[in-house]
């Protein structure tokens, strides 16, 4: 397997244009994890079912956010995407997140090329309040069972807060 931190970099961040790798494919149980030091994927844990991922969650290579992970991303697609595929993936907003009293946060994306939605999706502004008050349920509960109340969403950003965002992760990584 590669090592995507050498071989892929965050891509055209200033476009709106990244690479993104995935780690747990939509609907998933698994909380798969991209392993920095080994580059590897490793198994950190099995989920309950009730707390399967709602959407493909990867990560954008040579960045760090403020947890020390390379900056999460929420890949929007309606089919799940396997572990370990990288994509070009245009940027649409961002979810702020706190974990643990760390910011956490999650790069909102859609594939480049999405002909199934005509590439609609362009913000964060695009998707229904259903959809993202489901993702907020998700990402405010999902450690519920281990760490009540640990998690919490604190709201979402556009595209400039992403690129932003994206833009002090890469700095971080660059300082490590």
């Amino acid at each position: 397997m590669a090592d995507f931190n050498k071989i892929l970099d965050a891509g055209d961040v200033d476009g709106g244009v990244i690479n993104v790798v995935v780690e747990i494919p939509k609907w998933s149980t698994l909380k798969i994890e991209w392993n920095r030091k080994l580059a590897i994927f490793e198994l950190d844990r099995v989920e309950p079912s009730i707390f399967a991922k709602p959407v493909n969650y990867g990560f954008i290579p040579q960045t760090l956010d403020e947890d020390g992970d390379e900056l999460d991303a929420l890949i929007l697609t309606n089919d799940p995407i396997p572990t370990g595929v990288a994509l070009k993936a245009r940027v649409v907003g961002i979810m702020n997140f706190e974990d643990d009293g760390e910011m956490d946060h999650k790069v909102v994306v859609v594939p480049d090329d999405d002909r199934n939605t005509g590439d609609a999706i362009t913000s964060v502004d695009d998707l229904h309040n259903q959809w993202k008050q489901k993702l907020e349920h998700h990402f405010n509960h999902y450690k519920d069972l281990k760490k009540p109340g640990s998690t919490k969403v604190l709201g979402w950003g556009n595209t400039e807060e992403a690129k932003a965002t994206i833009k002090e992760c890469q700095t971080r990584w660059s300082q490590q």
